[in-house]
C-alpha cells in the first residue's frame, strides 16, 4: 500500500537495499579461524582474558570491507547478509547440517567445500571445550527427559551466545572508549588488595581494557581502509564521502562523538563489536531517538546538517541493520524463521522525569521504517497518556502499509510492571524492548529474554493422560481423565504438571546459565552495563544491575479454550463424557482410526468442541476467565524462583514464531485442533476462532493479568488493507490501540495484507521480494519465510471494523 506521508528512496539508498535483497547467505569462516588460534595461544590465562584477547583478535584481523555508496560503514562479513562462525558456542550441529544447510525452506546458506574443509578444522579443537556441551554435561536426567518429551526447550542460550540486552551506547557516544578505558583505570587504582576477589576483579577490568584496544583498531582500520579506497576513487563526491568517512572513523568510538554523523557511524562499530564478541541475537539499539537527538539538535540549531541529510544517513543505516546475519541450527530456526536478528528499536513514550518523549529524530526513525521497508531494525512504539496525536497518527500510517511496524507498547501497564518487579521508577519509564516484545531498563539489565520456550499445550496434553508422554510417566500422577469430577479437579491437575515441568525447565536453564559463566563471559558488553565496571563482574557473574531470566510460555488460547470446552460440554451440558473425549484425542479425532464410524463419531466431537463451546477473543467472560487462570498458573510458577546471577525468573507469554514448530510436537487437544497443527500465537486467540471483531478481540486479551508477565506479551491482529484506508481507517486503528491500552493491555501489533496476496507471493514469490509480514514480535520478508509458517499467517483471522 502507498502512504503519501512516506517518501520514495534516495537512488543511494534504493541501491543499498537492492543489495540486501538480492543477496544470497553464505557462511565464512574467518572468525571461527581467529577465536581458534587465540584459544590455543592463551590456554594458561584465565577465561575472562581469554575471552577479551580473542575479541581483541578477531578485531584486528577479521576481513573489512566498504560497500559502493555507503554512508555508514562496517560489516561482520565480505558478503552482504551472510554469517560468521562462533565455534565456542556450539558446533556440532553445524556439521551434521553441512550438507543441508544450503537446501532448507527458510534461513538456508550456501558453504563451500573449502569453508566446510576450515571449520572442521577449527572444530577439532573444541571438542568438549564448548558452552553447549558444558551445559549438557550439567543437565540431570530427569531434566533431560522432561526436554525429549518436548515440554520445554533451552535450545536459544544452549547452542548460541548471549543476547537480548541495551548495552549504554549514550555513554560511548558522549564519553567515548577512552571515557570508558578512564573509568576501569579509577577502579583498578582504588581496588582494595584486602579484598578476596581482588584478583577476579583486576582480570576482569584488565579484559575490559583489552577489548577497547581492539575496538579502537577496528574503527581505525576501517578509517584507513576509507582513505584508501578515496585515494583510487574518480567519482569527487564518492571521494569526499569517503575522505569524511576516514576522519570520523579515525575519530570514533575512541574519543566523545561531536556531530549526528559522528553518532551514527560510532553507534554502528559499537554494534558490529558487541555482534563479533558473540552471536547472541536481539542485540537492540533501544531508545534510539533518545540518545541520538542531542546530536541532531545541536547540528540542526547550528546549521550543519539539513534534515534531509539526517534522514539519508538514518536510511543508509536502517539498510546496515540488514546486513547482520546469524546461522541457527534446523530446529531453532523453526522458531526464528526470516534471518530474524530482532534488533529492537523503540521510539516515543515518556522520558525519565515522565514528560513526552518525542522528538525530531522519532519521526526520523517512523519515516526510515516506512520508506525502507525492510526487516530490520524490528522497530517500536511506546504508547501513553501524554502522546501527542501527531505522533498516534504517524505511527498509524506506518501501521497501514503491511510492513507489521511498529509494535505498540503501552507505558501505564510496562512501567508499573517493572515497578513492581523492584525496577526504579526513573529506570522503568526509560525502558525499552529488546527481541520480540521483552521490555527492560535500558544498560543496567541483564534479562536472558528467550531462556525457554514453555509448551502449555504439551503440558495439558500430558495431564489429560495422567503424567504421560507418548505412554512413559514423564511427569506426575494426577489422576486419569476419566475420573476427574469438575473442570476445577482439571485445573488442579494441571497446575501440578505445570509445577513439575517449570521446575525442571529452571534446572535446565541454571546449567546453561553456569555454563556461559565458565566458559563465555562476555567482557566488551559487560562495560557498557551498569553496574558491571564498579563491582568489578560480568554479566554472566550477575555485574548487572537488574539480573532476570524470561522463560516463555506457549499456548495460551489453547489451554484456555480447552478448559472452557470440557466444563461447558462434559460437566455443564454434559453432551460429551469423558470417555469419549479421551478416545477422540487419542485417535486424533477419528484420524487414526480404521472404521468410518468411528471416524465420523469423533469428527463429529471435534467439531462439538469448536462450535458448541464459547471461544477466547470474542469478549465472552468466562472462557477468557479460564485462558487468563491458565497462563497465569504458570506465570506464578516461574516467578517463584532465583537464577544464577542472583535475579529472579520473570514469565512472558509469547512465541517468536515457535507456535508452529511446537504445536507439531502436541497431539490433539480438547478445544478441537488436529495433532501436530500450530497452537495459538502468544496471547492472540487460536486462528479463526475470534469471530466477532477486533474490538471483542482485544478486549478479551486485555482481560489476561499481563502486569505478572514482566517479561512480556504479544498479540496479533490481521486487517485488510481496505479496513484501514483514509482518515476513518486511521481514526479507526488509534480508537483500537488506545482502548485496548486503557483496558491494561501491553502489547499489539498489526499486518495489514490481504489473503490473496500472501497465496500469490507463495506462487509466484520472485514478484513479492518487498512484501514483509509481520510473523509474531519480528517483522521478515514473507517469501522467505518457511512454508508452515507463511500458512499459520495466512490462516490469521483477518478482522473488520
Amino acid at each position: 500500500m502507498k502512504d503519501t506521508d512516506f517518501k520514495e528512496l534516495s537512488p543511494r539508498v534504493q541501491a543499498l537495499k537492492e543489495e540486501i535483497l538480492s543477496a544470497k547467505p553464505c557462511i565464512e569462516a574467518e572468525r571461527a579461524v581467529i577465536v581458534t588460534e587465540s584459544f590455543k595461544e592463551t590456554e594458561d590465562k584465565p577465561m575472562i582474558l581469554r575471552k577479551a584477547l580473542a575479541l581483541k583478535k578477531i578485531l584486528e584481523e577479521i576481513p573489512i570491507a566498504i560497500r559502493d555508496r555507503e554512508l555508514i560503514i562496517g560489516t561482520m562479513t565480505k558478503n552482504p547478509r551472510s554469517a560468521q562462525v562462533f565455534p565456542e558456542f556450539s558446533n556440532q550441529w553445524l556439521v551434521n547440517e553441512f550438507d543441508e544447510i544450503g537446501k532448507r525452506k527458510s534461513d538456508s546458506y550456501m558453504i563451500s567445500e573449502e569453508t566446510k574443509k576450515t571449520l572442521l578444522s577449527c572444530f577439532s579443537y573444541w571438542r568438549g571445550k564448548t558452552v553447549n556441551e558444558l551445559a549438557t554435561g550439567y543437565l540431570e536426567p530427569e531434566t533431560r527427559d522432561a526436554m525429549n518429551a518436548n515440554t520445554f526447550t533451552v535450545g536459544n542460550y544452549w547452542f548460541n551466545g548471549l543476547g537480548h540486552y541495551v548495552v549504554d551506547y549514550e555513554k560511548v557516544l558522549t564519553k567515548g572508549i577512552r571515557g570508558l578505558r578512564e573509568e576501569v583505570e579509577q577502579q583498578m587504582a582504588t581496588a582494595s588488595k584486602a579484598d578476596p576477589s581482588y584478583m577476579e576483579h583486576m582480570k576482569f577490568w584488565e579484559a575490559l581494557l583489552i577489548t577497547f584496544d581492539g575496538a579502537v583498531t577496528y574503527a581505525r582500520r576501517y578509517s584507513a581502509l576509507a582513505k584508501e579506497l578515496a585515494e583510487k576513487e574518480k567519482n569527487p563526491e564518492r571521494r569526499a564521502e569517503l575522505e569524511n568517512l576516514a576522519e570520523i572513523c579515525a575519530k570514533v568510538p575512541e574519543y566523545p562523538a561531536e556531530t549526528f554523523y559522528e553518532a551514527m557511524q560510532s553507534f554502528w562499530i559499537i554494534q558490529l563489536v558487541i555482534s563479533l564478541e558473540s552471536n547472541g541475537h536481539a542485540i537492540s539499539p533501544g531508545r534510539f531517538d533518545q540518545y541520538m537527538y542531542p546530536f541532531y539538535k545541536k547540528d540542526a540549531a547550528e546549521g550543519k546538517i539539513s534534515h534531509e541529510f539526517a534522514q539519508e544517513l538514518i536510511n543508509c543505516l536502517w539498510v546496515k541493520f540488514n546486513d547482520l546475519s546469524k546461522i541457527r541450527d534446523y530446529v531453532t530456526t523453526l522458531a526464528f524463521s526470516g534471518y530474524g536478528m530482532f534488533q529492537n528499536l523503540i521510539v516515543g513514550g515518556q522520558t525519565r522525569d515522565g514528560r513526552d518523549a518525542a522528538n525530531d529524530v522519532t519521526f526520523m526513525c517512523i519515516d526510515a521504517t516506512g520508506e525502507v521497508k525492510l526487516p530490520q531494525p524490528s522497530f517500536s512504539a511506546r504508547v501513553w497518556t501524554g502522546a501527542t496525536q501527531k505522533y498516534l497518527r504517524h505511527t498509524a500510517r506506518l501501521t497501514r502499509l503491511g510492513l507489521g511496524f511498529p509494535a505498540f507498547y503501552n507505558d501505564e501497564v510496562i512501567i508499573a510492571s517493572l515497578v513492581s518487579r523492584g525496577i526504579a521508577l526513573e529506570d522503568a519509564r526509560d525502558y525499552a524492548i529488546v527481541g520480540c516484545v521483552e521490555p527492560q531498563a535500558v544498560a543496567k539489565t541483564d534479562g536472558w529474554f528467550d531462556a525457554a520456550f514453555f509448551n502449555l499445550a504439551r503440558v495439558l496434553e500430558i495431564t489429560l493422560h495422567n503424567g504421560k508422554a507418548d505412554g512413559k510417566q514423564i511427569g506426575p500422577v494426577t489422576g486419569d481423565l476419566e475420573d476427574f469430577k469438575n473442570i476445577e479437579e482439571i485445573i488442579a491437575a494441571y497446575k501440578k504438571q505445570i509445577a513439575y515441568f517449570v521446575n525442571q525447565m529452571v534446572l535446565a536453564d541454571n546449567c546453561v546459565d553456569l555454563a556461559h559463566r565458565k566458559r563465555a563471559p562476555l567482557p566488551f558488553v559487560s562495560s557498557l552495563m551498569d553496574d558491571c565496571i564498579a563491582v568489578g563482574k560480568s554479566i554472566q557473574e550477575g555485574g548487572a544491575h537488574y539480573r532476570s531470566s524470561g522463560p516463555l510460555g506457549v499456548g495460551v488460547a489453547n489451554v484456555g479454550d480447552a478448559f472452557m470446552a470440557i466444563k461447558e460440554l462434559v460437566f455443564d451440558k454434559k453432551m460429551l463424557s469423558l470417555r469419549d473425549l479421551k478416545k477422540a484425542l487419542e485417535t486424533d479425532f477419528g484420524k487414526q482410526c480404521d472404521d468410518e464410524f468411528s471416524k465420523k463419531k469423533y469428527e463429529k466431537i471435534r467439531l462439538m468442541l469448536i462450535n458448541r463451546a464459547p471461544k477466547y477473543g470474542n469478549d465472552i467472560d468466562e472462557v477468557d476467565y479460564y485462558t487468563r487462570e491458565g497462563a497465569q498458573i504458570y506465570c506464578k510458577e516461574v516467578e517463584k524462583y532465583t537464577n544464577l546471577r542472583g535475579g529472579k525468573f520473570l514469565p512472558a507469554l509469547y512465541p517468536v514464531s515457535n507456535n508452529v514448530h511446537l504445536g507439531d510436537q502436541v497431539g490433539a487437544t480438547p478445544d478441537g485442533r488436529y495433532s501436530h497443527s500450530p497452537i495459538a500465537d502468544g496471547v492472540s486467540p487460536s486462528r479463526g476462532m475470534d469471530v466477532k471483531g477486533p474490538t471483542a478481540a482485544a478486549s478479551s486479551v486485555a482481560k489476561l493479568d499481563h502486569m505478572i508477565a514482566t517479561s512480556g506479551t504479544l498479540y496479533n491482529q490481521k486487517f485488510s488493507p481496505q479496513a484501514l484506508k483514509g482518515d476513518s481507517g486511521l481514526d479507526h486503528l488509534i480508537s483500537l490501540i488506545t482502548a485496548f491500552f486503557a483496558k491494561k493491555g501491553m502489547h499489539i501489533q498489526f499486518n495489514v495484507v490481504d489473503k490473496d496476496t500472501l497465496l500469490k507471493a507463495q506462487q509466484h514469490p520472485e514478484e513479492y521480494r518487498d512484501l514483509i509480514v509481520r510473523v509474531a514480535g519480528y517483522s521478515a520478508q514473507f517469501i522467505i519465510l518457511d512454508k508452515d509458517v507463511q500458512n499459520d499467517i495466512i490462516a490469521r483471522t483477518e478482522q473488520e471494523f
